[in-house]
């Protein structure tokens, strides 16, 4: 029994001795493409140590900067980067093995006492981090692939689809007829285990603290900066950069090659399109592909902070990391305004 007059003494006591809250802060940017994104992290990094982790699915295959939009080497030198050029484009790579890869970044990030950024618009890299999904580890079986793939050439998508729908009807109801690549992982995972894909997919969110910041824009005005990248990309020396990849021996079926507009330009090398014609196609493409993205990153979503991409977007990201900061269950560092002015 403890005296009255030792309460004080004893409670400053357990104060002192119990284990304080870690604060394991992880700050997401996230939104379509091509809305600024990485120049936003790129602008807010430096100001709290921060170091960014890309979960973008294509900035991690080598030779492909140009028509990815990964960073230059003088962003990449401004802010330290993880998950980016880690690839050749003919490697295989999966969901689970990437969530490894960003976990164990962030990890490394936070123990050096600095912040990290979470940055990109591939929704499944996003949440899989974010809620922690319990991605099944089955590695890629190209064999099985391969037959997939002829099977929805020769019978169409929908053939497959359907095929997917009998073994495992919750992820057919989730993944799009067309969206062929996904169909035949879900199928992949279904035959090498005999379970759905959909039943093993549970999540185990990670103890981080976590803000969301999404970045938009009125659908006009991404579309003009959509359009305005992809001539850029080319004045850069886009066409080079795919006739290379190909002289190097990549096959243009390779999952790398299906990013944006690079099958699009392999066309238009083998002279089956104008250069024209080819670039109102992956715009088409890219427009479409900013739709969906919202069906990942959803504008009534209560966990993502959205703010209009624009002038006013920086000074409205830091106070809302700053407040972030600030509220953390043990302190973590927050610059003065002086410092980030």
């Amino acid at each position: 029994m403890v005296c009255a007059e030792n309460t004080d003494e004893v409670v400053t006591s357990l104060n002192t001795t119990l284990p304080q809250p870690r604060a394991r802060p992880l700050v997401a940017i996230v939104g379509p493409t091509a809305v600024g994104k990485s120049a936003l992290a790129l602008r807010l990094a430096p100001r709290w140590q921060g170091e960014i982790v890309s979960a973008d699915s294509r900035y991690i295959y080598r030779f492909m900067d140009i028509g990815t939009a990964t960073p230059t080497p003088e962003e990449l030198a401004t802010v330290p980067h993880h998950l980016i050029n880690i690839l050749d484009p003919d490697q295989p790579f999966s969901l689970a093995e990437y969530q490894e890869l960003a976990y164990r970044a962030i990890e490394d990030i936070l123990a050096r006492g600095r912040l990290p950024f979470l940055v990109g618009g591939t929704g499944q890299y996003v949440w899989a981090v974010l809620e922690g999904w319990q991605v099944p580890h089955v590695p890629p079986d190209p064999a099985l692939r391969a037959r997939l793939a002829e099977r929805a050439r020769i019978a169409g998508p929908l053939a497959l689809h359907r095929e997917l729908a009998a073994v495992d009807p919750a992820a057919a109801a989730r993944i799009h007829p067309h969206n062929v690549r996904r169909v035949i992982r879900a199928l992949e995972v279904y035959y090498h285990t005999g379970q759905p894909i959909s039943a093993q997919q549970t999540a185990r969110p990670p103890d981080y603290q976590t803000l969301i910041i999404g970045l938009t824009l009125p659908r006009a005005e991404l579309y003009r900066r959509i359009d305005q990248r992809f001539d850029e990309m080319v004045a850069r020396g886009w066409v080079e950069e795919v006739r290379r990849l190909l002289e190097r021996g990549y096959s243009p079926d390779l999952p790398s090659m299906t990013s944006l507009g690079y099958r699009e330009i392999v066309r238009y090398l083998r002279g089956e399109c104008t250069l024209d014609a080819a670039l109102r196609r992956v715009k088409a493409q890219t427009h479409r592909f900013a739709r969906q993205q919202y069906t990942w990153f959803r504008l009534d979503d209560p966990r993502i902070h959205w703010l209009t991409a624009g002038p006013e977007a920086e000074a409205q990201a830091e106070a809302l990391i700053r407040d972030f900061l600030a509220a953390l269950p043990a302190p973590w560092p927050v610059p003065a305004l002086s410092d980030v002015a």
